[in-house]
């Protein structure tokens, strides 16, 4: 009897921190895999090559978001498209607009426009909780849900590049989406910490718990966290993708925690550490609800193996000590 075969799905950015747990679980699901990259001979993509099956179901096409023929290419034959590449910029921008904004806004445009062409079932867009929490309006101890979002005009002001450049692309993906009629569902997951699969960069949001780990800093203000796993943003995001019933957008977030109380849970585990000293409170607490999610049956880890397993990672890939 034939095998019938899963699907394609093209995953964009599939060198990064959240693209390679994506890469790893859609191969484990029998899928096969398009995925972009920037140059497919870098040695920073190597981890890929090594997943279990990638030799059979993992194809990498060169690609970049402005380049719109490569796009074509890499998801014609596609069901499914995961779109994950956005640029996270540095502290220092001098061209949002170029370096940030166009290639996340134009860059998804680009996306969807080939996966009408490609006539491709489902997109899957993954987001942010920056496009929801950068808002003025919204009160100091209040619950966002997948109604909120944040301000464009706000953000601009405020120099906040990063939350303007995906709530810009969000929206004008869903814009899109209603003129086109294709199936589009997002996912904005929170802060996303656990372990690296990739060895030669570190992510921005790994960055921050590996800041905590290092810099021993003399006084910081204990902000929440919205925390979520790595390997349960992939979860959500082939939820999402294989549930019929998705709509919309979804909010991905496990663990509302200060980050004080993250401090004397890694304190413990790891005690030589160059921690923060010294913690004042803070204004800001707003809190995230991903019960959207769990109703459609996600479920998440608990925070000490992520922290466990953040740590593990870190310290074979050689990023600490």
């Amino acid at each position: 009897m034939a095998v019938v075969e899963k699907g394609r799905i093209c995953v964009t950015g599939a060198g990064g921190f959240l693209a390679s747990w994506v890469v790893d679980l859609l191969l484990s699901k029998d899928y096969f895999v398009h995925g972009t990259v920037r140059d497919s001979d870098d040695e920073k993509y190597a981890h890929l090559k090594k997943l279990e099956k990638a030799d059979e179901k993992l194809k990498l096409f060169k690609a970049e978001l402005l380049d719109y023929t490569s796009l074509q290419s890499a998801i014609a034959g596609c069901s499914g498209v995961f779109h994950i590449a956005s640029p996270v910029p540095s502290n220092i921008v001098p061209n949002p607009d170029v370096e940030v904004i166009s290639p996340a806004v134009d860059g998804t445009l680009n996306v969807l426009k080939a996966c009408v062409e490609a006539n491709v079932k489902r997109v899957v867009y993954v987001s942010s909780a920056a496009a929801l929490a950068m808002n003025p309006m919204w009160s100091k101890d209040q619950v966002l849900d997948e109604s909120c979002w944040s301000d464009q005009e706000y953000c601009r002001k405020t120099m906040n590049w990063y939350c303007l450049s995906k709530t810009k692309a969000e929206t004008e993906a869903f814009e899109f989406a209603k003129q086109t009629g294709i199936d589009l569902v997002s996912v904005c997951p929170t802060m996303v910490w656990g372990p690296v699969l990739q060895q030669h960069r570190v992510n921005a949001s790994s960055l921050a718990l590996v800041k905590l780990l290092n810099e021993g800093s003399e006084s910081r203000e204990n902000q929440v966290r919205n925390v979520v796993d790595v390997r349960d943003v992939a979860q959500a995001l082939l939820l999402v993708y294989e549930k019929a019933e998705a709509e919309g957008r979804y909010i991905c977030t496990s663990h509302v925690v200060e980050e004080q109380v993250v401090v004397e849970k890694l304190k413990s585990l790891y005690p030589n550490y160059n921690y923060p000293k010294k913690y004042v409170e803070s204004e800001r607490k707003l809190t995230m609800t991903s019960e959207k999610l769990q109703k459609l049956g996600w479920t998440f880890k608990p925070l000490e193996e992520t922290l466990v397993d953040s740590v593990e990672s870190y310290k074979k890939a050689k990023i600490v000590d």
